[in-house]
């Protein structure tokens, strides 16, 4: 496949996308930005939220994943179930209630000042960080196959990429972001089916005897029970696919926003229910996806592994153009569905929650803060990405994502656990140097336990953050009067 094929490709889905962005984008109002005028249809939120959860990051880090740890993920996603229950039935109830637009707010009347700054800062950290992980690691796979053919630095690539999720956002933001990210998960679910198609054809596997396949090849071990000490051990999977759903999804602006977006509590509710299901699906068939490239790998003698082995199979091992246009396709949509919220949700929090725009301006002078917030936000991802050019080593994306998160919402799960669970009151200023020391706390213990005790918290390493925010706050408590 020529490079010029490839950004015909690019150009063709971006004017798709600015179409839907040009239909609607009638209103611009801060209201359509932040809530959509609270319209959304239930089932659009639902089926676009799978995009936004799964990402580029899932696209190409979970089948790659397959060779070194099996279907362990698959433990984490299982986590994920108990996790989205508790988003349903606790916070979406709590932010309804108390009609929220940035979710942070709670933080405000629960604790004080400090604690909802703390918090805000906390997302914005955290959303920055995976945004940038995320949208890293398609600018890497999209100029190694185009751009650099072209004489096209990294940077320039990474700069077009923002500029254009800019074009389709900066007017009415998650307003338009429903609808996109609606299109973008039908095309990355599209791609996936077709590289399943052509890989299982090449290996005279047909559709039926893939589940026999899966069921008997060694590759799809699920559950880990051998070794506690292990990061794949069961519990701290399981126990960690609950609590990064609770933080990554129920305590993520980005992730919440889109919920606020429905008509009332009980849509947005039948959403996360669906969203369950479908995501659960979902991510077994990008497993199943993952062990077929692994089994075709084997077979042909392609030397790629972890990140990229999707990439180097669809566009380089000679299965035909079908599939490396589909999975060309399909990473950018799911790049793209992740990058647009993330860019509309760092600036919806840094409005209202840093800069508290809603309580000091007027509607009109509100407009053109978030619009210059926008843009400040949209360099800033194009910075911290290029950063990452230069300080992220050889390995798998996805893993290195969690455990960040593990560190930057461990504060934030804390905050809220003993928010929502205690009925005790803090002091206030010093709640932002209790989340501050935490991630620091936690590495301590997480590199004594492994290398003194060969202990592996893995995916785990959130909840021990989250525990020691929540008892920092215990030690911080206010006198009860």
């Amino acid at each position: 496949m020529k490079p010029y094929h490839i950004l015909l490709l690019i150009a063709g889905y971006f004017g798709i996308l600015l179409f839907i962005s040009f239909l609607t984008n009638k209103g611009g109002s801060n209201s359509d930005f932040f809530k959509a005028g609270k319209e959304s249809p239930w089932y659009l939120v639902a089926f676009g939220m799978i995009g936004a959860s799964l990402s580029g990051v899932t696209f190409i880090s979970v089948p790659g994943w397959v060779e070194a740890s099996q279907f362990s993920y698959f433990q984490v996603v299982l986590g994920y179930i108990v996790g989205y229950a508790v988003i349903g039935l606790v916070l979406l109830p709590l932010y309804y209630r108390l009609n929220l637009t940035s979710i942070y707010t709670y933080l405000e009347g629960r604790f004080g000042t400090f604690s909802y700054k703390t918090g805000a800062s906390f997302f914005l950290l955290s959303r920055i960080i995976g945004a940038s992980f995320r949208l890293y690691l398609v600018a890497v796979v999209l100029q190694s196959l185009v751009f650099d053919e072209m004489g096209i630095p990294f940077w320039v690539t990474v700069s077009i990429t923002i500029l254009l999720i800019w074009l389709y956002t900066f007017k009415s933001g998650i307003k338009t972001i429903v609808w996109t990210d609606t299109l973008q998960t039908l095309f990355m679910l599209i791609a996936v089916g077709v590289a399943i198609y052509y890989v299982s054809t090449d290996l005279g596997i047909s559709g039926s005897e893939i589940f026999s396949l899966v069921s008997d090849s060694d590759l799809s071990k699920m559950f880990f029970f051998e070794d506690w000490r292990a990061g794949t051990y069961f519990p701290k999977q399981f126990l960690s696919g609950a609590f990064i759903a609770i933080v990554m999804t129920g305590l993520d602006q980005d992730m919440m926003q889109k919920n606020l977006t429905c008509r009332n509590l009980k849509d947005a509710q039948k959403n996360m229910f669906w969203f369950t299901i479908v995501l659960t699906f979902v991510n077994l068939v990008f497993l199943t996806l993952g062990l077929l490239l692994t089994m075709y790998a084997q077979k042909n003698g392609v030397d790629a592994h972890k990140d990229q082995l999707f990439s180097t199979i669809a566009t380089q091992s000679g299965l035909g153009i079908g599939i490396a246009v589909f999975f060309l396709l399909g990473l950018i949509a799911a790049a793209y569905s992740s990058a647009d919220s993330a860019l509309t949700s760092l600036t919806t929090s840094f409005s209202i929650d840093i800069l508290d725009i809603e309580k000091k301006y007027d509607e009109k002078k509100q407009v053109r803060i978030r619009k210059r917030i926008h843009i400040l936000i949209s360099f800033v991802l194009i910075a911290v990405i290029i950063i990452f050019k230069y300080v992220i080593a050889d390995a798998t994306v996805i893993a290195k994502l969690f455990t960040f998160a593990g560190y930057t919402y461990g504060p934030l799960l804390g905050l809220y656990a003993f928010g929502l669970f205690t009925k005790i009151n803090v002091k206030d200023f010093w709640v932002p140097i209790v989340a501050i020391l935490t991630p620091f706390i936690g590495y301590a213990i997480s590199y004594y336990c492994s290398t003194y005790l060969n202990f592996d918290f893995g995916f785990f390493i959130l909840i021990l953050n989250g525990a020691i925010t929540f008892l920092g706050l215990v030690l911080i408590r206010a006198k009860q009067h």
